[in-house]
């Protein structure tokens, strides 16, 4: 199996990786590393490449294209390091010194604010200009914003995910359904329509739409809008953007039309574990779910009990032109600004995040989506129908990220707690709920600054 991105689990250490800020940025005094390592004049060098995969068929996929580079760069040697947790690479670089690694790779996007800012991992602009490497025509437009920070790229996509529609077509055919929903009022009225009870619960839910459920999130809600987060002055907006209140008010709306906060959360303490065969839509429990490209790999090793199938996630009525969007997010890649050994690191980090073969062999064997358009568009790249869904997100222009923020994912954080209060009713004015967030998110950038 792959690894999914752990949504939930960035976001929980978003808030202490926020405190951990203060530590980072206090080091950008980091030692500048060098280019000139000698590699380029066929000097025999050594890097380090530490990364955070860890199941078999990962590391084999991971070695399998260090052993092509090697081949191809015979005077390049990767000493590969896997299984390290993002924390654990944040000490390091900051730390600096021998036994830091020259590349790392991270599987959370929101580390890019921090360490491009925090000018612990190199800005890999000099190297991509020499190359002759356009990212704009190399690398998806989410893509390309998630790796880098305020003109800063100082990381690269390696592989990414794509969010979307996944729906039970026997459930569908049942009530009388011929297609998926584009616009989120026929999305509702499916999830209505999709709802049957039992007893004072459900026998079958049309979609969970609360935020505790599994991968329906602000953030991903908010990709199907458009919403940008933060204005050209670098302040939050959303209290001022009209498409963050929409989208909080339409959740709410959804809730509420499929039997209220507390009837929900009584239905979704039951879910299983959401990546495993017992995830409430491979069981059945709910009929429609927001998920990423590799539970298609996962439903086809688990075989539901019914027929099922994959589609772009609903759009506002007022944005259908935008359909087939969807939000974005994946891993990504840099060098150690402290390294000694850049030139040669940079031909390992071209390698894995440009050389086609190398994306799409890696897509393969982990079920990700790849990160270059060459790679998304090539023949040999594994993808039945319901992985091409993903694809397709994947290369539309309208697909976003959630924006690179000094102090990580701390404002995604604080939306998701006002979504929390407002959706339970403990919070009943949206207006003035977006303000003190929007205040709040200022004050925990300013304060990380």
């Amino acid at each position: 199996m792959h690894t999914p991105r752990r949504t939930r689990r960035t976001l929980a250490a978003a808030t202490g990786a926020a405190a951990a800020l203060a530590l980072l940025t206090a080091c950008t005094g980091t030692p500048q590393g060098g280019g000139d390592d000698g590699s380029a004049e066929g000097k025999d060098v050594t890097i380090t490449f530490w990364h955070g995969w860890s199941q078999e068929n990962e590391t084999k996929a991971i070695d399998a294209n260090i052993a092509a580079f090697e081949k191809l760069h015979p005077n390049i040697h990767v000493k590969v390091v896997g299984n390290i947790a993002d924390d654990k690479s944040e000490q390091a670089l900051r730390a600096g010194g021998a036994d830091a690694p020259d590349v790392v790779s991270s599987f959370t996007t929101d580390n890019v604010g921090k360490f491009c800012s925090a000018k612990v991992w190199a800005d890999l602009t000099p190297f991509l200009k020499k190359d002759g490497i356009d990212p704009a025509k190399t690398f998806p437009a989410a893509m390309l914003s998630y790796s880098g920070y305020r003109g800063n790229q100082c990381s690269l996509p390696l592989l990414g995910d794509a969010y979307g529609l996944y729906y039970n077509r026997t459930a569908f055919a049942a009530a009388g359904i011929t297609a998926p929903p584009k616009t989120f009022s026929e999305f509702e009225a499916d999830a209505v329509k999709l709802t049957t009870a039992r007893g004072d619960g459900y026998q079958q839910l049309g979609f969970m739409p609360n935020y505790h459920g599994y991968e329906s999130t602000p953030s991903h809600f908010l990709g199907q809008y458009g919403a940008g987060y933060f204005g050209q002055d670098g302040k939050s907006d959303v209290a001022a953007d009209p498409k963050v209140a929409a989208m909080f008010a339409w959740q709410k709306g959804l809730v509420d039309k499929l039997g209220g906060f507390e009837k929900l959360e009584k239905y979704r303490t039951g879910f299983g574990d959401e990546f495993s065969a017992k995830n409430p839509f491979t069981t059945g429990q709910v009929a429609m779910a927001i998920d990423g490209e590799w539970r298609t790999a996962s439903l086809a090793e688990d075989k539901p009990a019914f027929e099922w199938a994959t589609a772009p996630f609903p759009v506002p009525d007022d944005q259908v032109a935008s359909y087939g969007r969807g939000y974005q997010t994946g891993t990504i890649i840099g060098i150690a600004n402290g390294s000694r050994k850049q030139t040669a690191a940079w031909q390992l980090v071209k390698y894995l995040t440009t050389d086609t073969d190398a994306v799409v062999g890696f897509a393969n064997a982990i079920h990700n989506v790849p990160s270059t358009f060459a790679a998304l568009d090539s023949p040999k790249l594994d993808a039945d129908a319901n992985f091409r869904t993903f694809l397709a997100i994947a290369k539309n222009p309208n697909s976003s990220t959630t924006p690179a923020s000094v102090n990580g994912g701390a404002y995604q954080v604080s939306l998701q707690n006002l979504g929390y209060a407002y959706e339970s009713g403990r919070l009943s004015d949206l207006k003035a709920g977006l303000a003190a967030t929007a205040k709040e998110i200022d004050a925990a950038i300013d304060q990380a600054k």
